[in-house]
């Protein structure tokens, strides 16, 4: 009896384990385990405005239809209103190896400082890289790294004009030259003016420094180089402000000022700018963002009378610079291959938004000789067999490093005092040449290496890998 007790007790014991296995499976099958959690990242919207939820630089709509798609949620960061306060807060995470943002949002102006703590892009957008504009990448190609991906329309500068005035004086074309410009621009003034619209000016553009210096150091930028007179500061790390050809550019600007363009322009931001143009229709040539016109001025008064083409040219060349924001991945992301698919993601949506045809979107519009760089950002600019537009110009953040923004500054400043007739444009350029040597610690201005590499997290730190 004792054999037959022990294999009924082996047999009832063999029953229970199978039968747990089979809850086990059961249990497992049913959704008894703890659920798995949704991978969530991190978006630095450096767009925003300080409130959540708002989505200047990617909509609400994309960030939901990208977690429908992967199952991959996005946190969006909130960030300062002022560019300063958000490299600020950018700057301090990064520096501190926090493994979240996942996602920044990268202006053109940040590539020298930000560039160490980003990781290179191109083994995972290799062919994105190549089909896009070779002077957009460069904008973001950091000691042979591309750090960040543009994503969006970014605000190349160009010249808007009313078209109708044009007509009506008698141009068939927009200004090529910024000389051509100053006599059509005095003309049409003469002739409004002769008709009663005394407030009504030849060019308007942003000549303040109280809100944004940068705005300012981009149109002297565009003025210098075209004429020859180099970027400030040169790769070579040769600083180009005191010449003569800088210093035609700004007493020509100078000259402006009370005579095509308001008094006041040198307290204009680019909204004023923009609004004495659009709503009031006060001016006949307006110095804008590509982006503003697509956008802002899409339900203005003067919205159907208003052409766009490129920047005048210098003696040397046609440029414009551009602004904006591009996407990069944090080097200590632990959720690296999501933030790639956010960001392929991205760079879909931007491509559907420029197959779309402009008359879909009712446009009424003239383009002519628009820059180059628009056949990657609004292509429908585009006019087959045309050529002569201007091409684009980078600031020198890249060899100004951490000193970017207070070489800006000084040199925004150094202009403004021209612009206002407190200084002679030689004086303040050879004060300029000497205050960048000094902010870049030499004569011959170098990226503040030293600065990087104290800043820099040890590599002994989560996700400081090569790459």
């Amino acid at each position: 009896m004792r054999r037959a007790e022990l294999t009924c007790f082996a047999f009832h014991r063999f029953r229970r384990l199978v039968m747990a296995a089979i809850l086990l499976l059961a249990c497992l099958f049913s959704g008894c385990s703890k659920p798995i959690q949704p991978v969530t990242i991190t978006f630095f919207d450096s767009d925003g405005r300080g409130v959540p939820g708002d989505h200047r630089m990617i909509p609400d709509a994309y960030l939901q239809e990208f977690t429908r798609e992967t199952g991959i949620r996005v946190n969006d960061l909130p960030t300062p209103e002022d560019n300063a306060s958000k490299l600020d807060l950018a700057m301090g995470l990064l520096r501190s190896g926090a493994p979240s943002p996942d996602v920044y949002g990268v202006d053109t102006i940040w590539t020298g400082i930000m560039g160490d703590y980003l990781i290179d892009l191109q083994p995972y957008f290799a062919a994105e890289i190549s089909s896009e504009d070779p002077s957009l990448i460069e904008i973001y190609r950091f000691h042979g790294k591309v750090i960040a991906m543009p994503n969006q329309p970014l605000g190349v500068q160009v010249l808007v004009y009313r078209t109708d005035l044009l007509a009506e004086y008698g141009y068939k074309t927009p200004p090529r030259t910024w000389d051509e410009l100053e006599k059509m621009a005095a003309r049409i003034q003469a002739g409004e003016r002769a008709k009663g619209k005394k407030d009504f000016w030849g060019y308007v553009w942003a000549g303040a420094i109280a809100t944004d210096s940068e705005q300012l150091t981009m149109e002297g930028l565009e003025w210098q180089a075209a004429d020859g007179g180099g970027h400030i500061i040169e790769p070579d790390g040769k600083i180009s402000v005191n010449n003569p050809n800088v210093i035609r550019t700004w007493e020509r600007a100078a000259h402006w000022v009370g005579s095509i363009s308001p008094p006041s322009v040198v307290s204009y931001t680019a909204t004023d700018a923009e609004n004495k143009f659009w709503v009031s229709g006060e001016a006949a040539f307006l110095l804008s963002h590509a982006i503003v016109y697509e956008i802002f001025a899409q339900d203005k008064p003067f919205r159907d009378q208003g052409g766009v083409t490129s920047l005048p040219a210098g003696k040397d060349a046609r440029l414009a610079t551009v602004g904006g924001y591009a996407l990069g991945i944090s080097r200590f992301s632990v959720h690296r291959a999501e933030a790639v698919k956010f960001i392929q993601f991205l760079l879909r949506k931007h491509a559907e938004f420029t197959a779309t045809h402009p008359e879909t979107r009712g446009r009424k519009v003239e383009y002519f000789e628009v820059p180059l760089v628009m056949k990657e950002i609004y292509p429908w600019w585009i006019k087959p067999g045309e050529s002569g537009g201007s091409e684009i110009v980078s600031r020198p953040s890249g060899v100004a490093g951490a000193n970017y923004e207070a070489v800006s500054r000084a040199y925004a400043h150094a202009l403004h005092t021209v612009l206002t007739r407190e200084s002679t444009a030689p004086a303040a350029a050879a004060a300029l040449e000497n205050e960048i040597g000094r902010i870049m610690g030499n004569d011959k201005a170098q990226p503040d290496r030293d600065q990087l590499n104290r800043d820099k997290p040890s590599r002994d730190q989560p996700g400081t890998g090569s790459h």
